[in-house]
């Protein structure tokens, strides 16, 4: 699952044999296809936890789907990532109001599967190629141009590596429902270093988060 609908068919297109768009619906575009095989689908969220609540929840109410990794482009908080380093988001940290509504003002820990956590990790070993591999904390924030940059400071010294806008809300659902999920992005830009890929390479170049995705994504359960 990732944010970019183009990502989605730049997925499809590159990694998965035989795949043909099943959604087009406001321009959210959907695949199914196969890999090494196996039935694989790519679908794209949108931006932000709102958007993405609303494919995660039909997914997996309506469609019976048992796992799902986003595969995101995030931010580096902290000069230990880098440009293009791989993120695999243990937990999520958010300053959403979505989980605080739900549970009525208590901080859930949104957290992902760690069967997936685990495969996606052992996959990294073989296919991240020259990109380090992260395994920690991810910041979903809620506005894509912070009003409060200085409290990135304070999540790096609690030790979070990165921020994006969707895990968890994807970590929650898949609690709710009792499935599988993660989150694996890769570092697209730095705030630190000011260092930033293109909307074409984010687009279309990400492709190690994409293989260790697939293979995390049809580990055994």
């Amino acid at each position: 699952m990732p944010g970019d609908p183009l990502r989605a068919r730049w997925i499809a297109e590159t990694f998965l044999e035989g795949a043909e768009c099943y959604s087009e619906v406001r321009g959210m575009y959907g695949y199914t296809g196969t890999w090494k095989g196996a039935p694989v689908s790519v679908q794209g969220s949108g931006m932000g936890q709102p958007s993405l609540s609303i494919y995660v929840n039909e997914l997996f109410r309506e469609y019976d789907v048992a796992s799902i990794v986003r595969v995101g482009s995030c931010g580096g908080l902290t000069e230990r990532v880098a440009v293009r380093d791989v993120v695999i988001a243990s937990g999520a940290c958010t300053d959403s109001a979505m989980n605080r509504n739900r549970f009525q003002g208590i901080d859930y820990a949104p957290v992902a599967d760690f069967g997936l956590l685990r495969a996606a990790v052992d996959a990294s070993a073989d296919l991240a190629g020259d990109a380090g591999v992260h395994v920690g904390l991810i910041f979903s924030c809620d506005s894509f141009y912070a009003a409060r940059p200085e409290l990135m400071a304070a999540m790096v010294d609690y030790g979070v590596l990165a921020v994006e806008m969707e895990a968890a809300e994807l970590y929650t659902l898949a609690a709710k429902y009792g499935r599988r999920a993660l989150t694996i992005a890769t570092v697209a830009d730095h705030i630190v270093t000011g260092e930033e890929t293109t909307a074409l390479e984010r687009q279309e170049t990400f492709g190690a988060m994409v293989e260790i995705a697939l293979t995390a994504a049809l580990s055994p359960a």
